[in-house]
């Protein structure tokens, strides 16, 4: 798959997965979310795109991202952005390089869009 043209393009993308729309946020991250708030939840999202996808060759790559325990972590699975393969595949950020800023950016921001979708629906 090559990298999305619009954020629509890869949600339409993405709920078009058997895999990936299988995975909402029920009561207890909705809850958690609200409890600590979007700006809490943008910077767990950063950190965890920092430790666990950044590297060129992150630890357990493919098996870093638990599927559940947390909002964001749900939501990487949501969006294809758990792992450096899914990255590949679905938004065109090659393997075996270091995440820029930049990407790092865009990976938070398709998070935080999906959560932002999950609260509003």
């Amino acid at each position: 798959m090559s990298a999305p043209s619009s954020m629509d393009e890869l949600f339409a993308r993405l709920s078009r997965s058997a895999f990936r729309s299988r995975f909402q946020l029920k009561a207890k991250e909705l809850a958690y979310i609200e409890a600590k708030g979007l700006p809490t939840i943008r910077r767990h999202a950063e950190d965890f795109v920092a430790k666990r996808l950044a590297a060129a060759e992150p630890l357990n790559d493919g098996k870093q991202t638990p599927m559940r325990g947390h909002p964001v972590f749900i939501a990487q699975h949501a969006c294809a952005v758990c792992c450096r393969g899914c990255l590949e595949k679905w938004h065109g950020i090659p393997k075996h390089k270091e995440l820029s800023q930049a990407e790092q950016a865009y990976i938070v921001e398709v998070i935080m869009i999906w959560i932002d979708r999950q609260l509003h629906k």
